[in-house]
């Protein structure tokens, strides 16, 4: 097998989560050097830090010939941030990839959900990857020489999910940080997209439809559709060289599918001869204009 990112160096931080700790493996498989990035918490990111998920992958990685380091820490800290960064430069001289798959989930339905569920879930990660993207940025724009971004956003971020309105804003957010970061960082080399995946992981262990009394799903998932091994393709695509011709847009990841996402265009468009419009003529001619095919509700739309 061929080795797309030899001579890399990349940070995937959720690098000890379900499906970051295969981007992990597999970039080290593909000849990249690895910084595992993770506090190594519970799903709800509440019972501290625990080190030995994180050590887990990077000593699987050497077992296997590879080359990793661990870093245990809270991606929305500045200050572990710029660490983390600098952690690169320091160990490897240079920093190509930026892999953001970290993530806690605190479920409520709007109308119970309490400040600490939002603030919480849009910290970790929203602010958890304008962090570090900062930091990476600025030393990809001292040295002007490419580099490469990856958020992992979510179809709750795409169309909505009802019981986790701070997910799907967080993930919604990170579509908005994406097309910035392809607006401003794009004169540098450096290319941001996202990935929406669909995987068995501890998160998904939480769904409604699944028993909590009865083994988690996540741990018999090995080469099936669900498995979370089969998101990486399009992860080592995205960091590799060839791969930056892509730039601010979503891939979907999910069994053996890889998809594009259709990028937000005007549906309709009413236009008036003069501002302001007259808000009675708006009424009179809308159910001809506008109004003149039903709107699809965003959850039905690809």
């Amino acid at each position: 097998m061929a080795q797309h990112l030899v001579g890399k160096v990349a940070i995937v931080t959720g690098g000890a989560g379900g499906i970051g700790s295969w981007i992990c493996k597999i970039y080290a498989e593909q000849g990249a050097k690895v910084i595992v990035a993770d506090t190594g918490a519970d799903v709800e990111g509440r019972m501290g830090v625990d080190p030995s998920r994180v050590n887990a992958v990077v000593d699987e990685i050497k077992a296997a010939g590879g080359e990793a380091i661990a870093s245990v820490g809270d991606v929305a800290d500045m200050d572990y941030a710029e660490s983390l960064i600098r952690l690169a430069l320091d160990t490897y001289g240079q920093l190509d990839i930026l892999v953001c798959a970290h993530g806690i989930l605190r479920e409520r339905m709007i109308f119970n959900m309490t400040e600490d569920e939002w603030d919480g879930v849009i910290r970790t990660h929203l602010k958890g990857c304008f962090t570090v993207t900062k930091f990476a940025s600025i030393y990809w724009r001292s040295q002007r020489n490419g580099g490469r971004i990856i958020y992992f956003t979510s179809d709750a971020g795409i169309r909505g999910s009802a019981g986790q309105p701070n997910y799907s804003a967080a993930h919604a957010g990170k579509l908005g940080l994406m097309r910035s970061n392809a607006r401003g960082l794009t004169r540098y080399g450096v290319t941001t997209n996202c990935i929406a995946p669909g995987a068995s992981t501890r998160m998904t262990d939480r769904g409604r439809g699944v028993d909590q009394q009865g083994p988690a799903p996540s741990e018999s998932v090995a080469g099936t559709a669900r498995d979370p091994k089969n998101v990486v393709p399009i992860c080592v695509w995205l960091a590799s060289d060839e791969g930056g011709v892509a730039n601010g847009r979503i891939f979907g990841a999910r069994g053996h599918v890889i998809g594009l996402y259709t990028e937000p265009y005007h549906e309709r468009v009413l236009r008036f001869d003069e501002p302001f419009l007259d808000i009675d003529t708006l009424f009179e001619v809308w159910p001809a204009t506008l109004g003149s095919e039903a709107f699809a509700p965003s959850t039905e739309r690809a």
